[in-house]
């Protein structure tokens, strides 16, 4: 199994109300957060495209982000998690050619991410009037598995579909190197990994659930990609799978760190937002809050494990976990409510202590799918 970071500009009203730099602090600290992580063995980093979403998410222009890290780091894989391709938001031909770029400025590192947008808020403000989201569904089939065509065609064939065309044209740059990166699918239901492995696109699965509740959708995506019809010229067969982090020299200074730093008031914006996911029972709506994360519902979501928090060695033995569910990638969100000095301590404990315990193949994975592809579609 292999390890990631996740990043998404997360500037909390409590921070804001105290700091006027809030903003500017949180998207200079998560860039650290990811060369730090570049540094302790990390394999991959992902950052966000969300627009509107206040509090939750600032870090809407990821490809100007991920542009600099491709300069700021050396060998972590930077990932878009995710670039919107919908015409309304993104057109598709920049999003394609914005990927050849990144491709080119990371030498291969890139891995290309795709998904729908995070619920109603944001889909409304590019799509106004629209009374189903699931709307934006049909406007992503119908684009994706055009962009390998962009790449790898020498003059694009061009495009006439419902929501966008193009006539006969060069996209230019080319992808980096042999084919072009990997193609992954930002998955909040079993059905999308069912859908996404039939792709043969990689899951990256950023609803946050148990162990156990996530293995049989886990199982599930790795028998329908078996018989996957790949868009791409290959198949990402490869599932990442989110949880929030914390590591600290003992059990206890972990717990305290976590109880301190706001995770509730996270967890309630993230359902503010993502409208469109199953609302967990429990889970009020909002303007309502999640209560207050004591000791003792830290130690419920470590042991119903719902979060990674701990030593190093609890840390190590929660990661096992998630790897006999069969997970290919595990990906930490290190919320801003835990001190920069903290969320680097995690970093380098668990690049220390537990990568390299579980991680021991220095190629990444979707580096060798690409080197076996075959270069044209």
């Amino acid at each position: 199994m292999e390890f990631g970071l996740f990043v998404q500009g997360y500037v909390p009203a409590a921070r804001a109300k105290t700091d006027p730099e809030a903003e500017h602090k949180a998207l200079i600290e998560e860039t650290e957060y990811v060369i730090q992580a570049d540094k302790s063995g990390f394999k991959y980093a992902w950052a966000s495209e969300h627009h509107f979403l206040e509090e939750y998410s600032h870090l809407s222009a990821n490809d100007v982000y991920l542009g600099y890290l491709a300069h700021a780091t050396d060998r972590i894989h930077l990932g878009s998690g995710i670039f919107n391709p919908l015409a309304p938001v993104n057109h598709p031909v920049k999003v394609a050619e914005k990927v050849a770029m990144l491709d080119h400025l990371s030498e291969g590192r890139f891995e290309f991410g795709t998904g729908r947008g995070a619920g109603s808020h944001e889909i409304l403000g590019f799509m106004p009037g629209i009374t189903d989201m699931n709307h934006t569904k049909e406007l992503w089939e119908e684009t994706i598995a055009e962009f390998p065509k962009m790449w790898l065609q020498d003059e694009y064939a061009g495009f006439q579909g419902k929501h966008w065309s193009l006539p006969p044209r060069k996209i230019l740059p080319k992808p980096y190197g042999k084919s072009h990166p990997a193609m992954w699918y930002a998955a909040g239901s079993p059905s999308s990994y069912a859908m996404a492995a039939k792709k043969g696109l990689g899951v990256l699965g950023f609803s946050v659930q148990k162990v156990a509740d996530m293995e049989w959708v886990v199982d599930s995506y790795k028998t329908a990609v078996k018989e996957a019809r790949p868009v791409g010229d290959f198949v990402n067969d490869n599932v990442m799978v989110t949880s929030t982090a914390i590591c600290a020299e003992t059990h206890d200074k972990a717990v305290e760190i976590a109880v301190s730093g706001g995770l509730n008031y996270l967890q309630s914006l993230l359902f503010r937002y993502h409208d469109t996911f199953p609302r967990p029972e429990g889970v009020p709506e909002w303007p309502e809050l999640l209560p207050e994360y004591s000791a003792e519902i830290i130690e419920l979501l470590i042991a119903e494990e719902l979060m990674i928090c701990g030593s190093p060695d609890e840390v190590l033995k929660q990661c096992r976990r998630w790897e006999q569910a069969g997970a290919d990638q595990l990906s930490f969100g290190l919320p801003i409510g835990v001190s920069p000095e903290d969320t680097m301590n995690s970093i380098r404990l668990i690049g220390e202590h537990v990568i390299p315990k579980i991680d021991t193949d220095p190629v990444h994975r979707t580096s060798r799918f690409r080197g076996a592809a075959g270069g044209g579609v």
